[in-house]
């Protein structure tokens, strides 16, 4: 946020990009002039183009490092990679990972503040006889991607700059540079809101049918009930789940084998970020197969194993593999979860790898098959329809309404061949639910997310981690209670004029 001539800059060139992201364009066709914001959002068209730009921060979000902060760091991976994001060797000087995704967030939070206020302001010229209501759906859908960055944020950050103005002129970028941080308790009531006016004008369909793979109504329901689960409004989440129950039905409906990242855009999902590998074309790609993968020899052999699916070109790194917590408690090769081989590999087919006595590599779910060198061409699963399900569960528990706990914990137990849980107590049962979101959502990007908001990340991380610089008492520890959250980088508080702080950190010496 340095100046507003950057800010326009990124703003001109996000709408052309997407442009050429989301649509086909004739070669041949020389431009005549250029346009600004204000002059280009004439046409539903030309807002459906500003909407994609909305969209492009989050592909440099999720990567391999993000997988790392979010699933790396807690009581279900061992990580023999040196990322010093994965040894917690951070602070507000070294802030890592945290730079990008701060950076990220933010240009999503721009794009869709000015995006939605152009919509605002559009006339429709395209549409005969336009209305305000013909707005809705369009201002709807950058409403739900804005309140996914902000998600992003305060899951990362807790306490965020929150703004929704659009950035118009020099007075406006200087106010929004220099704000202090906003309770996220504050940040999510605001969004939960925003989204029940907004999302109920959208076509009430699955994910999958949505053109183009764009956030939809079972997206915008989806963000109410995250952000509400983390302000205790569990009746505001259970009426969003509830939406989305009306919409995609019985999960029993939806192949298991689909929660595998090479499955693109399934009838579960409810959002995927999307990727794509074509040798000498098209390429939208990252490396979280290249850390998920077992070792390779070059030559098609997997830790000892030939793998046909995998190919002979694939570059694997230093890798995360479930820890021993995970791979012989939660869930376990000999046990009747048929999740497990998703999850989960000991071996292929018929042939055991060389190398997991100790604990499994990462299953097929996270695999890309013909992989070439590290280009990772499969979607990431962020959200899916089995995860609502728990959260139901959740929410119904801390209602005390244990019977119906119980009715939506059982729908992904049994669809992953478990019997039916039997309630015993209160305690168990919360237990049981935060442990089948630990199976069904194995490497989904959310662990962390749920420790934190259940204010046990820091004793389960020191409990049940295998690796050394999560575990307290050891040499290598590097593991504080303030690393619940990334610090803000040094650089964003200079800007703000140390309006931002860090002081949890401070207060850790760090």
């Amino acid at each position: 946020m340095k100046s507003y001539s950057f800010l326009k800059k990124y703003l001109l060139a996000a709408t052309a990009t997407a442009a050429l992201l989301f649509s086909a364009c004739d070669l041949d066709e020389h431009p005549t002039s250029f346009v600004g914001p204000k002059e280009y959002y004439k046409t539903r068209a030309q807002c459906l183009a500003g909407l994609n730009a909305c969209y492009i921060p989050i592909n440099s979000i999720y990567d391999y490092c993000f997988l790392i902060m979010t699933e790396g760091v807690t009581d279900l991976m061992y990580i023999a990679s040196g990322t010093k994001d994965a040894q917690l060797d951070i602070s507000p000087a070294k802030p890592l990972n945290g730079q990008k995704i701060w950076t990220q967030c933010y240009k999503g939070v721009m794009y869709c503040n000015s995006t939605i206020a152009a919509i605002e302001r559009s006339p429709l010229n395209d549409i005969k006889e336009s209305s305000e209501a013909d707005k809705l759906p369009l201002l709807a859908e950058g409403v739900v991607i804005r309140s996914f960055y902000y998600w992003l944020l305060t899951c990362i950050f807790g306490d965020v700059p929150f703004y929704t103005k659009e950035v118009a002129d020099q007075q406006v970028m200087q106010e929004i540079a220099h704000m202090g941080r906003m309770s996220a308790k504050e940040t999510r009531d605001y969004l939960i809101d925003e989204l029940q006016r907004y999302v109920p004008s959208m076509d009430q369909v699955r994910s999958s049918e949505v053109a183009d793979n764009r956030m939809g109504a079972a997206m915008g329901w989806m963000m109410i009930a995250k952000l509400a689960q983390w302000n205790h409004r569990w009746d505001d989440a259970l009426e969003a789940l509830g939406e989305l129950e009306k919409i995609y039905g019985d999960l029993q409906q939806y192949p298991l084998e689909d929660i595998m990242f090479r499955n693109k855009n399934t009838p579960e999902s409810i959002f995927e970020v999307q990727r794509t590998y074509t040798p000498g074309g098209l390429s939208v790609t990252t490396n979280v197969a290249a850390i998920t993968t077992p070792y390779h020899n070059g030559k098609g052999i997997y830790d000892g194993v030939e793998i046909p699916e995998l190919g002979d070109q694939a570059t694997v790194w230093s890798a995360m593999r479930p820890n021993v917590y995970f791979s012989q408690g939660l869930q376990s090769k000999m046990g009747k979860d048929i999740r497990a081989k998703y999850n989960m590999a000991w071996g292929y087919e018929d042939k055991t790898f060389n190398s997991t006595n100790t604990r499994p590599w990462c299953g097929p779910k996270f695999w890309c098959p013909n992989m070439q060198a590290s280009n990772d061409g499969n979607n990431y699963k962020v959200f899916r329809y089995a995860d609502a399900l728990l959260m139901m569960a959740e929410c119904y528990f801390y209602k005390e309404n244990y019977e119906k706990a119980v009715e939506y914990l059982d729908m992904t137990r049994t669809r992953a061949n478990l019997s039916k849980y039997t309630f015993r107590t209160p305690a168990r049962l919360e237990e049981e639910i935060r442990n089948e979101r630990a199976r069904e959502l194995f490497g989904e990007f959310q662990r962390k997310y749920d420790l934190v908001r259940w204010g046990i990340w820091y004793e389960a991380v020191t409990d049940n981690s295998d690796y050394a610089y999560l575990q307290l008492n050891t040499a290598n520890s590097r593991i504080k209670p303030c690393h619940r959250y990334y610090p803000i980088p040094d650089t964003e508080v200079t800007y703000s004029k140390n309006n931002l702080d860090n002081n949890e950190y401070k207060a850790y010496g760090l």
